[in-house]
C-alpha cells in the first residue's frame, strides 16, 4: 500500500469506530483530551498570579507532566492493540471535549483550578465509557491500564476541588 492508501485506511477505520463506538474510538477521545488539557495546564502554569501563584503553578507543572507520561504509556498500549490514534493537532482538537481559549491565561488562581477540576471531570466520563467497552470487547491490558488513570484523575480531582471549595463527585456518581 502506498502511505496516501495507508492513512485512508486509517481515516475509514477511524469514522468507522467514531459511529460504532469502541474502546479505540474512546480512547482516541481520552488521548484528545489529555493532549489539549496539558496545554492549557502549562498555559495556567505559565500566567498564573497572585497569592497562590507559585502553589497553583508548581501543581499545573506536576500535573502537565504526569499527564505526558500517561499520554505516552496509553498511546503505546493502543499501538499494542493494532489500534488506530490522534497523532496531529487537528485530530486532538477534533477529538477532545477540554475546551482552550486565550483567554484563560488572564484567569484568576481559584479559577483556573475550577476549570482544571471541570477538565477531570469531562476527562472521567470518557474513562468511565473506555472501561466499560474495553471490558466488553475483552481488551483486558486497556481496561487496566484506564482504571488505574481513572484512579489518578479521581486523586487530582479530589485534590482541586478540596482546594477550591466545591463538591466532588465521581464520574459513577454523575452517571447514577
Amino acid at each position: 500500500m502506498t502511505i496516501d492508501e495507508q492513512y485512508q485506511t486509517e481515516l475509514a477505520q477511524s469514522e468507522r469506530d467514531h459511529h460504532t463506538p469502541t474502546a479505540g474510538a474512546m480512547v482516541g477521545h481520552i488521548l484528545a483530551n489529555l493532549k489539549i488539557h496539558r496545554n492549557k495546564l502549562s498555559q495556567g502554569a505559565y500566567f498564573v498570579s497572585g497569592d497562590r501563584g507559585p502553589l497553583v503553578r508548581r501543581f499545573f507543572q506536576g500535573l502537565a507532566l504526569e499527564e505526558d507520561r500517561q499520554f505516552d504509556r496509553l498511546a503505546e498500549l493502543m499501538l499494542d492493540e493494532h489500534e488506530v490514534i490522534p497523532t496531529t493537532s487537528a485530530e486532538f482538537t477534533r477529538y477532545s471535549m477540554i475546551e482552550e481559549s486565550g483567554k484563560f491565561k488572564y484567569e484568576s488562581a481559584p479559577a483556573m483550578l475550577e476549570a482544571a477540576g471541570k477538565d477531570f471531570d469531562t476527562q472521567l466520563l470518557f474513562l468511565t465509557r473506555g472501561i466499560k467497552l474495553a471490558e466488553q470487547e475483552g481488551a483486558f491490558p486497556l481496561q487496566h491500564f484506564l482504571i488505574g488513570l481513572q484512579g489518578w484523575m479521581n486523586h487530582q480531582n479530589r485534590l482541586i476541588h478540596a482546594y477550591t471549595g466545591t463538591k466532588f463527585e465521581t464520574a459513577a456518581d454523575e452517571e447514577d
